[in-house]
C-alpha cells in the first residue's frame, strides 16, 4: 500500500545561486558529506545538488511533514544508490521516526525515488509503500 506521496520541481538557478551567494554553508545546511562529495566530483555540480533538494522535498511531503517541520530536517534526509544503482533515500533521525510513525505495524516501508533535470529544472517524485514484512 501507498502510505505517501510527494514531488517538487527545483530551480537549477536558483541552488547555483545559493552556492554563488553561501557555497559552504548552504552545502553543509542541506547536505550530508556524501551528497557533498558526490556533487564535488560532478561537472554539473549545481544541478546535482538541485536533483537531491528536490529529492529531500518531495520526501518530507511523502512523510506529511514539510522541511524543517515536525523533527524533520534537511540533513535527515539522504539521496543514496542501491547496488543496481537506482536512487533511493536514506532517512535518519527524525525523519525516520516519521517513517516509522507512518509505517503501519507488521509492515516494512520502501522509498522510491526518481529525478530528472532539464535546465533549468529539476524534478523529483518520492513514493513510499508499505508492504507486509
Amino acid at each position: 500500500m501507498i502510505i505517501g506521496i510527494g514531488n517538487d520541481l527545483c530551480n537549477i538557478e536558483r541552488i547555483q545561486g545559493s552556492l554563488d551567494r553561501f557555497g559552504e554553508r548552504f552545502e553543509n545546511r542541506c547536505f550530508t558529506e556524501g551528497e557533498i562529495a558526490k556533487a564535488r566530483r560532478r561537472r554539473l555540480t549545481a544541478e546535482t545538488y538541485a536533483k537531491r533538494f528536490a529529492a529531500k522535498e518531495a520526501c518530507a511531503k511523502a512523510l506529511g511533514t514539510g522541511v524543517p517541520r515536525r523533527g524533520v530536517h534537511w540533513k535527515m534526509m539522504e539521496v543514496v544508490n542501491l547496488p543496481s544503482g537506482k536512487p533511493t533515500l536514506k532517512l535518519t533521525e527524525g525523519a525516520k521516526k516519521r517513517l516509522d510513525e507512518l509505517t503501519p505495524e507488521g509492515h516494512l516501508a520502501y522509498v522510491h525515488l526518481t529525478m530528472t533535470d532539464d535546465h533549468p529544472w529539476a524534478e523529483a517524485h518520492v513514493i513510499i509503500e508499505a508492504l507486509p514484512a
